[in-house]
């Protein structure tokens, strides 16, 4: 069975390049990137710009070719046209859709997602590794960190790595 892996950033995140090779690294075994529309609309396009015009020694572009060469599916009841290559729209009953992709052959999915979309899988039990990269010296007293998530979840602290930056990557399996 394919694992789900969730990746997200919570707080002013300051970017370094040993992130950046961790990002690139935790992809070699993801063959599909799940998104929700709404992040879908400005992630495809960014990091596809990136993958076009590559800039010398600028981070994000060792990212951009790897995330626009995995194809993406992109969950959405809204969208009418597909305006982005390598991308699949999946509509209708998302959790059933995602059940049915984790059953099949292939390397694990990628979620990058926002609040609404990630709340849903972690809901109903889909992710099984979470990459939580965490500035705590820049986390706002009002920012809603985890906010998103509804109900308790049983998780087991697998690693915790820190950044040059000050950012900790904590990884955590569900139970």
């Amino acid at each position: 069975m394919r694992k789900i892996k969730l990746q997200m950033a919570f707080g002013g995140i300051d970017w370094d390049d040993d992130m950046v090779t961790f990002c690139i690294d935790i992809l070699k075994d993801v063959d599909t990137i799940l998104l929700g529309r709404k992040t879908a609309e400005d992630f495809i396009p960014y990091w596809a710009e990136y993958a076009r015009n590559p800039i010398e020694g600028d981070m994000n572009s060792r990212l951009g070719k790897p995330l626009t060469d995995i194809p993406k599916i992109v969950f959405s009841d809204h969208q009418q046209t597909n305006p982005w290559t390598n991308t699949t729209i999946i509509k209708g009953d998302s959790i059933k859709a995602i059940r049915r992709l984790k059953s099949e052959t292939g390397k694990d999915m990628m979620v990058y997602g926002g609040h609404s979309f990630v709340s849903s899988l972690s809901g109903h039990g889909l992710v099984d590794e979470y990459y939580l990269l965490v500035n705590p010296l820049a986390i706002q007293p009002d920012e809603p960190v985890l906010k998103f998530i509804n109900n308790k979840l049983k998780l087991k602290l697998k690693d915790c790595r820190p950044f040059p930056s000050g950012t900790v990557l904590l990884t955590y399996t569900s139970k």
